[in-house]
């Protein structure tokens, strides 16, 4: 009997293996944790005009340059250490992206303290019928009526990098919808 080759979602098929770890282990898997939430807060609006490989390579920097993703601490950061980031070739050194992890951290302890979690509050956004197994990498949407709904509910509490296709992403990172195509060896 002849060895079938494994079959990944095709954006995965690059041979890196943060690629292929992030794809096997965390892609589609539902994230439940509010500094989870944050930390793909940021990586997805780092992320923006740029390829997943670039941000995904730069992971452990952000964590260390955004402290662990800890928002209290990172809702405080001052200027001087903003500035330091600009200098930092281990992240993005776009000042309006370092700027919008900053805000965003503040906007998050807010929904934090309205809805007791982040957790509780972006899950509302999520589908309500999950669709799995599309067919072909062209079936996934850029962005959805539900990730459009969460942009705007997003940016009308202040949030920046936060558009529908962002979102969109967002969603797949967290688990919200499960784009792994239908012949894709991952199957949750």
């Amino acid at each position: 009997m002849k060895h079938q080759p494994t079959k990944r979602c095709d954006w995965a098929n690059n041979g890196d293996k943060l690629m292929l770890y992030y794809h096997d282990h965390e892609w589609g898997v539902p994230v439940h944790d509010d500094r989870g939430l944050f930390e793909f807060l940021v990586l997805e609006g780092a992320q923006s005009g740029l390829s997943w490989d670039t941000i995904l390579k730069r992971r452990e920097n952000y964590r260390k340059a955004f402290k662990n993703f800890d928002t209290t601490r990172v809702a405080v950061m001052t200027a001087k250490e903003r500035a330091r980031l600009l200098h930092d070739s281990g992240i993005v050194r776009n000042r309006l992206k370092i700027e919008s992890v900053v805000n965003n951290a503040k906007r998050f302890l807010e929904v934090q303290k309205e809805f007791g979690s982040f957790d509780a509050y972006v899950w509302q956004f999520a589908p309500k019928k999950i669709v799995r197994g599309l067919l072909t990498a062209k079936d996934i949407p850029a962005s959805t009526e539900d990730s459009e709904r969460m942009s705007k509910d997003l940016m009308g509490r202040g949030f920046t990098f936060v558009g529908p296709t962002i979102c969109y992403a967002y969603m797949q990172a967290v688990g919200m919808v499960d784009d792994h195509i239908s012949n894709c060896i991952i199957k949750r």
